[in-house]
């Protein structure tokens, strides 16, 4: 019954949303983690005002690990949570200097080691750079409709991401995420709202 509910309801935001995907500006790799880096707690178009500056200041690796961190963390201010993203990413440009040749590698395994990289941006980066999908990454927005559609009683995003995976498909897992976004923030948002007018209400399990 869920893995069918799971399976209908991705059919319908493949419909509603048939473009959705990434909507962070990035022109390589390692731009694209710093972008979803920044993205932690901050709205997509935010990020990619302060990274249209960022990376023409910074168009380079290594100017990210000769850079100043006070300077840096005023140039990423305004993504909030500034100093302790300043620190991962900049952590990250000598980690992956030191040990990845420079280049953001590609397994889970690999990314999880550097600072501040959680499942969620490994996801991301994984499924927007090299098109290789582990997993499912769990957002706010599909932390909340999983739960709002019935797919997982967790809270956890890891425990959310296992659900999620034995539910849909392994080729919609990248997209899943996108589509899941785009629907909550058109239709089922995060503030209170009527539930019951939702386009997919026939499928909210609240």
């Amino acid at each position: 019954m869920k893995l069918s509910r799971a399976q209908q309801i991705i059919a319908e935001l493949e419909k509603m949303f048939p473009r959705a995907g990434m909507l962070l500006a990035f022109s390589n790799q390692w731009e694209l983690l710093v972008a979803v880096m920044l993205s932690a707690q901050c709205t997509d178009k935010k990020v990619n005002e302060v990274t249209a500056r960022l990376f023409k200041k910074y168009p380079r690796l290594n100017d990210y690990i000769a850079a100043d961190t006070r300077e840096f963390e005023r140039d990423i201010f305004q993504t909030g949570f500034y100093h302790q993203k300043a620190k991962h990413i900049l952590a990250a440009a000598h980690l992956l200097a030191e040990e990845f040749g420079g280049a953001v590698p590609r397994t889970m395994e690999e990314l999880l080691t550097l600072p501040g990289v959680g499942r969620k941006t490994a996801n991301v980066v994984l499924g927007n750079a090299f098109g290789i999908a582990v997993g499912i990454a769990v957002d706010t927005h599909v932390r909340r409709l999983a739960r709002v559609f019935g797919l997982t009683a967790h809270t956890d995003p890891e425990k959310i991401e296992q659900d999620l995976m034995a539910l849909i498909p392994r080729e919609k897992w990248f997209h899943a995420t996108y589509l899941l976004i785009e629907y909550g923030r058109a239709h089922c948002i995060a503030r209170p709202h009527a539930h019951d007018q939702c386009p997919l209400a026939r499928f909210h399990s609240l």
